[in-house]
């Protein structure tokens, strides 16, 4: 890794609290069992988590929001800095900016965000039961598309930068805090061993999984009836498909006032492909679940370059049904090697 600076966790969060009028801090934070986004302030700061696996609320709801008025120019806002972004989240934004940076279609209200928002991605250092990243080639710890990169080791926050925006972050913490350490070899080896142990304990539970190419592969060539089988517990709620941090389905709707929402859409909702006069090529609800696969690990590759799943396992943990994508596709390539 680069070196970087470290510096204490309290002087750390009085840096933060110091810039909050700077910035719009949003950082995970457990309640219970659960971690989340939330806007940090003073009341909160000591809850931050740090290097554990994926916040609830996927990152790209900052850059898409789930309604809003396109017709109407977006206001000058302040600097969103977005703490704790795991590695999944970040090799998502591949293929959102391919989608909505790609010339000469460029989204404006999409661009502003990005080049409004620091992002400060932080590796796991756990596992959660549904985590594959390593699977689809997605290292736990981020490797690109961060500013900054932060890594907590016991009460010392170590910080690299990864682009021309997080160097300038870290030249405003330096000035603000004044002399920085350099970041250990110590820590250094520290952290190359928690990368190793986390990896290694993906691989070890995911050793049934295809990987990405051979998932795509096992769809497109699969009968319908283990897609009868598996929608059967699908309630169409579209949880799946609106809690991915790769699915970039929207809506628009023409409102009096010239009002022009657009909003998120699912292709799992029913009547998500109707045309008129009623016609609807996805009305059963096996081919509308069959389909969002093949979009993820068949057609979206053969047109762009990011991954559509980066194994953040959200969509198995929010599915209403407790359908679990993943033994699918075990069951997929042990019917394939049964009948090879």
């Amino acid at each position: 890794m680069t070196t970087g600076v470290r510096i204490s966790g309290e002087a750390w969060g009085n840096f933060l609290l110091s810039n909050s009028d700077s910035y719009k801090i949003y950082a995970p934070v457990k309640r219970e069992n659960i971690i989340d986004y939330e806007l940090i302030n003073v009341s909160n700061l000591d809850g931050i988590t740090y290097n554990l696996p994926k916040p609830i609320t996927p990152l790209k709801v900052f850059f898409l929001p789930v309604k809003e008025n396109v017709f109407k120019e977006q206001k000058e806002q302040k600097r969103n800095l977005i703490i704790g972004v795991p590695a999944c989240d970040l090799a998502a934004l591949d293929i959102l900016d391919e989608f909505y940076l790609r010339e000469p279609f460029i989204d404006p209200f999409y661009k502003k965000r990005r080049d409004n928002t620091v992002l400060i991605g932080t590796p796991c250092f756990e596992t959660l039961e549904h985590c594959h990243c390593t699977t689809y080639g997605v290292n736990p710890f981020p490797e690109k598309s961060f500013d900054v990169l932060l890594f907590k080791i016991e009460d010392s926050i170590n910080l690299t930068w990864g682009s021309d925006k997080g160097e300038e972050f870290i030249n405003q913490l330096k000035e603000q805090i004044g002399a920085c350490e350099e970041v250990s070899d110590e820590i250094i080896d520290t952290i190359e061993t928690k990368r190793k142990e986390v990896i290694a304990a993906l691989n070890k539970s995911n050793a049934e999984l295809p990987d990405y190419k051979e998932t795509g592969e096992l769809i497109k060539n699969s009968d319908d009836d283990i897609w009868e089988k598996y929608s059967s517990k699908c309630v169409s709620c579209g949880g799946c498909s609106t809690i991915c941090p790769t699915c970039t389905c929207f809506l628009l709707v023409d409102r009096p006032g010239f009002e022009k929402v657009r909003q998120m859409d699912a292709c799992q909702y029913p009547g998500f492909a109707r045309v008129a006069a009623g016609e609807d090529p996805m009305k059963e609800l096996a081919r509308r679940f069959k389909n969002r696969y093949m979009c993820k690990y068949v057609w979206k590759p053969q047109k762009f370059e990011g991954l559509t799943c980066t194994g953040c396992g959200r969509c198995i943990e929010t599915c209403i049904g407790r359908i679990d994508k993943n033994e699918l596709f075990k069951e997929l390539a042990e019917t394939t090697v049964s009948s090879a």
